[in-house]
């Protein structure tokens, strides 16, 4: 490395992503300051990613920035919130160049842009281990409407906005394990887009939900303990993408198969509890964003999450991710 980045000259090279937003105060305080807007409830969400564990050990650093931003960014959308604001924590290793963190900062200032949401503060440090981020993310929401994972009554519908699978086989094909000519998978995994655009309809239709990002079944499993609920998922149900249902299908056991998308994570989908006089309505509203939207089960009295497949009972030894 010929050059060695300090705490200051970084800040002052993430400057630009503030946008101007003058609760950022410059980056030159210690803090942010953001008023009160009356009539709406501040939704704030903060999730973490190591080298090596949530993206892949030589990926390219705009690239790192951009999925860090996304996932984020998918919390607040299964809330329902409106984004405007971020806080960004890095722990660079001190072999990483310039050139690697001013990679990093376009990935940062392009989906910035794209999303609309400005850089207000944060903290940096050097570290011995591996590039670790965190970023915590801020969005409004009028009073009282935040989606929270809670609300589901028995008899709702759980219904899937998106498609599911596409993450897994995403990191395999980024790895070069799957098949993926046109890098869609790969591209589905490095940078998902969080399904901001269905807040008003989630808010209007949606009684409880989560973004779908350690695996279907683990998140749905999520919304059913909060709301004190069971749930049953047909994977015969899942909405898969057109390359998705193309390696389902090469593949000798299809429970097996199924079973893996359904748990494999990354998808970035929301899955959502609503009334099933309302499942046509949020069909509808997905549909004019081009959001793939599926009845995938039931919740009901009871606990946890019953997998099937044609009436069968699914064994699951493992839901999701889990740290």
């Amino acid at each position: 490395m010929t050059d060695s980045p300090d705490e200051f000259a970084w800040i002052a090279r993430l400057a630009p992503l503030t946008r101007g937003d003058p609760r950022a105060l410059g980056l030159l305080d210690d803090a942010a300051v953001i008023p009160g807007r009356p009539g709406f409830d501040l939704v704030v969400s903060k999730d973490a990613m190591v080298e090596g564990v949530h993206f892949l050990p030589d990926e390219r650093p705009d690239l790192v920035g951009r999925r860090l931003l996304r996932t984020n960014l998918s919390d607040l959308a299964a809330k329902a919130a409106e984004p405007f604001g971020y806080f960004l924590m890095t722990a660079w290793p001190s072999d990483r160049s310039w050139a690697d963190r001013d990679a990093f900062i376009r990935g940062l200032a392009e989906d910035g842009e794209a999303f609309g949401v400005a850089l207000l503060g944060g903290d940096t440090v050097r570290a011995a281990g591996p590039l670790t981020l965190s970023a915590t993310v801020l969005g409004w929401c009028p009073a009282g409407t935040a989606v929270l994972r809670s609300g589901a009554r028995a008899g709702d519908v759980a219904v899937v906005l998106g498609t599911i699978g596409d993450g897994w086989l995403g990191l395999r094909a980024a790895r070069g394990e799957v098949a993926d000519p046109d890098g869609r998978l790969a591209a589905h995994y490095r940078t998902p887009t969080p399904l901001l655009t269905l807040r008003e309809g989630l808010r209007a239709f949606a009684r409880a939900a989560a973004d779908v990002s350690d695996g279907l079944v683990a998140d749905l499993g999520h919304v059913a303990r909060a709301s004190a609920l069971a749930v049953s998922l047909d994977l015969a149900d899942l909405p898969l993408s057109t390359d998705a249902a193309a390696w389902c299908a090469a593949q000798p056991d299809q429970s097996a198969a199924l079973l893996a998308l359904a748990t494999g994570g990354d998808d970035y989908a929301i899955v959502c509890a609503a009334h099933p006089a309302d499942v046509t309505s949020l069909a509808r509203i997905a549909a004019e964003y081009r959001v793939a939207c599926a009845r995938v089960g039931v919740f009901e009295v009871g606990e946890g999450v019953r997998v099937t497949l044609a009436g069968r009972a699914v064994r699951v030894a493992k839901p999701g991710w889990s740290h």
